[in-house]
């Protein structure tokens, strides 16, 4: 198992915003790509560089419990006519107060880089990284 997903349920909810795609068959063409996380409905969700330096969330797990609420109520207000985000309203009432299902996997995402990718790969010594670390 990948470390920055080290400990995540095989199955984990991550909000996404807008419908947008990115193409599975496109990031494997990189070879220094690795997909980290996808689901059927959305796609590709997590990436990660091989050399851990840096990834690609595609959706928000750092959103709060009505971030997305507040996103499609604004919409819907200006005229727009978005789709009711899937699997987040119960029984998709907009009146009723989304659960909180991802907060513990967006926290456990953040514990996970913190560890793996800066306490443990940054020098006691800012002086021994090399300019390509930077």
């Amino acid at each position: 198992m990948h470390p920055l997903v080290r400990g995540f349920d095989n199955t984990f909810y991550a909000p996404h915003s807008r419908n947008t795609e990115v193409r599975l068959a496109d990031i494997e063409k990189h070879d220094d790509l690795i997909v980290l996380t996808t689901s059927d409905t959305a796609g590709v969700h997590m990436v990660a560089r091989k050399n851990g330096r840096q990834f690609f969330i595609t959706g928000h797990l750092e959103y709060d419990q009505d971030t997305l609420a507040n996103e499609y109520l604004r919409d819907l207000k200006k005229g727009m006519h978005p789709l009711i985000p899937q699997n987040y309203f119960p029984n998709d009432d907009i009146t009723r107060e989304p659960p909180f299902v991802w907060r513990s996997h967006a926290n456990l995402l953040f514990i996970n880089w913190l560890n793996y990718y800066v306490y443990q790969q940054t020098p006691y010594d800012l002086k021994d990284l090399t300019d390509n670390e930077c």
